[in-house]
């Protein structure tokens, strides 16, 4: 008998976040609740199908459209559309030509190109990101060949951002560093850079010749669509050379059609277009062409004034829903006892709670409420039905500890 190749392989263990999915839907208790995964859901607890999304497919469906490859670089109307989102259909750099956008597989997708780019055309072997994280920044920036390092973000008490712990570690890094920076809504504390901080930061980049790799993955849903691309226009306004990874997973609902875009500001549009030619052949030898349906949905949204503001409407009503929870679960902190400001302070669809994982581990455990052990929680998980027992549990995890 032949002896098998795959015999000595172990099982990886669970991913943190998606493993919690599993977990959750085995537990038999009739009161749990879902903090976990990042998905934006309603009042009614659901993932929703938003309106200018469905009208979008509609349209498509009439015109009977092919499901032919798509150019490796992306559908040049959702690229086109995508980017004057991020960086404002009036933006210098836009009108210049001076960006080159690419269409990717989600966010994710985004990211792994831009480690892919940065390491391997322009000799990067370093990069950093904010401790905490999202923890899948860290295994995409070393699969792709990097040597991955943290910088201080967060206060000893996570209280908030350390500002100047920040500032000196950005100061100690060398040149052509990569530096993997939230945009806004910042996964998983929510403490998000003012704009005088942001100017800051964008200072201390370009004076240490620092790679800037932005993620937004949340337009949208922190101080709003506008607002929430400061930092990426700032840096496009002080004329940086950067990578930036942005994703239409959630401010679409589009989680499963995997539809990001890697945009990189460059000085001038011939070297745009050196950048799209690499980045074609990188996309090509990664999976050659990017899926239409998502694409060809954002498009249409995009590119239609009327569905456009609808879509503008429906996505200030999804942030507004979130800032409810924030300060729905604030008073309920309140009337335990306990002062749940954290939730109020910070921005986006999570909420770092400053609990230990072995504490996460208890209010899973005793209590059904599913949040990921760095201590985030989805504040989008939450409706009025279980903010109330969400805040009670949450309060006897803090009082035991005594």
């Amino acid at each position: 008998m032949l002896k098998s190749d795959f015999a000595a392989l172990a099982p990886m263990p669970d991913d943190p976040i998606l493993g919690l999915v599993e977990l959750f839907k085995k537990d038999p208790r009739e009161t749990k609740v879902n903090l976990g995964v990042g998905v934006y859901l309603n009042e009614a607890g659901f993932l929703p199908l938003m309106e200018c999304v469905e009208e979008a497919e509609r349209r498509l469906l009439e015109r009977h459209l092919p499901r032919g490859y798509m150019p490796m670089s992306g559908m040049p109307q959702y690229c086109a559309s995508v980017q004057k989102l991020v960086f404002g259909k009036d933006h210098a750099a836009v009108k210049a030509g001076r960006i080159s956008t690419i269409q990717t597989l989600g966010g994710t997708g985004a990211l792994q190109l831009a480690a892919a780019f940065a390491h391997q055309f322009l000799g990067v072997n370093q990069g950093v990101v904010s401790d905490p994280t999202w923890g899948n920044h860290i295994a995409i920036l070393k699969a792709d060949g990097l040597e991955v390092g943290k910088y201080a973000y967060l206060k000893a008490d996570r209280s908030g951002i350390d500002f100047e712990a920040f500032k000196a570690a950005l100061n100690a890094l060398p040149a052509k560093t990569l530096v993997l920076l939230h945009g806004c809504c910042h996964n998983p504390t929510g403490f998000d850079f003012s704009h005088d901080e942001w100017r800051e930061v964008v200072k201390i980049l370009v004076e240490r010749d620092l790679l800037p790799l932005i993620d937004m993955a949340y337009q949208g849903f922190g101080a709003g669509l506008e607002e929430d691309a400061f930092a990426i226009r700032l840096l496009a306004d002080e004329g940086v050379t950067f990578l930036a990874a942005t994703s239409c997973s959630k401010n679409f609902g589009l989680y499963g059609e995997r539809v990001g875009a890697l945009h990189i500001v460059c000085d001038n549009e011939k070297e745009a277009q050196v950048v799209t030619s690499i980045m074609k052949r990188i996309v090509r030898q990664e999976y050659s062409n990017p899926p239409t349906h998502g694409g060809q949905i954002v498009a249409e949204v995009l590119g239609d004034p009327e569905l456009q503001a609808s879509w503008r409407k429906e996505v200030e009503g999804m942030r507004s829903r979130i800032v409810g929870m924030r300060e729905a679960l604030y008073a309920a902190g309140k009337a335990e006892g306990l002062d749940f400001s954290f939730a109020v302070k910070q921005h986006g669809m999570f909420s770092f709670t400053g609990l230990s994982a072995e504490e996460m581990d208890l209010l899973r455990e005793k209590y059904g409420v599913y949040g990921v052990r760095n201590g985030r929680i989805c504040i989008a998980g939450l409706n009025h039905r279980n903010v109330e027992y969400v805040a009670k549990s949450l309060a006897a995890v803090f009082k035991a500890r005594g």
